[in-house]
């Protein structure tokens, strides 16, 4: 599962954010469901397949130039995204499981299969990972990439336990707080808020939760990991901002838990607080962790993004999307799409084939 507490107590405990052995949010949230659990079981048991997809959802195998962009995101499914910024590469929160959960067995199973081989991955410059859960944090993405790559390992305070417990050297770990920085493949690395929690069994908040901002000499994006929606947003885009691209969590919303993951209006709302050009949407479509149609996330964000004239791009899965300075390359914004023109999440969830 991960490292004990004791292991992660002295590395967390120098922290203005650790405090009675936990670490905290800097606006406060409630740390997780607000219903008992037999609720939580029964609105599992009696929603049919409404968290499916009819038809299987397309995914795209990536195509990685020998040349690195300098704007690019390739959506990986989930919250997983390849980016290309300024020469350097980085990929945020990889997860290749097929479940993630404690077991092999049982937990959310995927609803697509994986666009990319780790071997298939361009060199990397950095790994950067969010905070701890297992839909964030895959021991067996990241002791394959270990293995595959001479890459370090950049991560909120706390979560290098977790790394070396598993087998991953010292000198490839990067431990960072909120607002420290690292610069790696000539770019920096900027550790920074998120209003969420953590912990991979029952011991609640043992390692810091964060978002990322990557800045290099030309651009800017922003990686939101995994959050509620919180005024720091609009802290980070005065302090680290413009950012020419959001990638930001639009799924796993419920009421019963909407102080820690974000809707899609909210992320259209950071988005604009964060000063953002361009938003992607991550954290949807990839695993069934909500109540909400598997859908709904793309359907709300268009129509929340198109009433704020804010430009979204929704890319398949593995697809790479090349970003200049007057559009999108490779795929067609919201802004620009024919009326004609079904977009592949509205087709699959009318059960048409791609």
């Amino acid at each position: 599962m991960g490292a004990r507490r004791s292991a992660i107590r002295p590395f967390a405990a120098a922290s203005p954010h650790w405090r009675s052995g936990t670490f905290h949010n800097a606006e406060p949230a409630h740390p997780g469901p607000t219903a008992p659990p037999w609720r939580i079981a029964a609105r599992f048991a009696t929603r049919g397949r409404v968290g499916k997809p009819p038809t299987p959802i397309p995914v795209v195998a990536p195509q990685f130039p020998d040349t690195v962009a300098d704007l690019a995101v390739t959506w990986l499914g989930h919250a997983s995204a390849l980016i290309e910024i300024d020469g350097a590469t980085v990929l945020a929160d990889p997860v290749w499981s097929e479940r993630v959960s404690p077991s092999t067995v049982v937990g959310p199973a995927r609803l697509h299969p994986v666009p990319s081989g780790l071997d298939e991955l361009p060199r990397l410059d950095a790994v950067v990972i969010s905070h701890d859960h297992y839909d964030h944090l895959d021991r067996r993405t990241l002791l394959a990439l270990r293995d595959l790559q001479e890459v370090p390992f950049v991560v909120p305070v706390g979560v290098g336990a977790h790394l070396r417990r598993w087998g991953i050297a010292e000198q490839r770990i990067v431990e960072l707080d909120w607002d420290d920085s690292v610069e790696l493949g000539g770019i920096r690395l900027t550790c920074t808020p998120a209003r969420h929690f953590s912990g991979r069994g029952l011991t609640r908040n043992p390692t810091l939760w964060s978002s990322w901002v990557l800045a290099g000499p030309q651009h800017r994006v922003f990686f939101g990991g995994d959050t509620g929606y919180t005024r720091q947003f609009a802290e980070i885009g005065d302090r680290y901002g413009p950012f020419d691209v959001t990638v930001l969590p639009v799924g796993a919303y419920d009421e019963m838990w909407h102080e820690i993951h974000m809707d899609p209006e909210e992320a259209v709302r950071a988005h604009r607080d964060l000063r953002g050009g361009l938003l992607l949407p991550i954290h949807w479509a990839t695993f069934d962790l909500a109540f909400h149609p598997w859908v709904e996330p793309a359907t709300r964000l268009v129509s929340a993004a198109r009433d704020a004239d804010v430009p979204v791009l929704i890319p398949r899965p593995g697809e790479r999307t090349e970003i200049d300075d007057a559009r999108p390359v490779g795929i067609v914004g919201l802004r620009e799409q024919p009326d004609s023109v079904s977009p592949w999440w509205i087709t699959v969830a009318a059960g048409r084939a791609d």
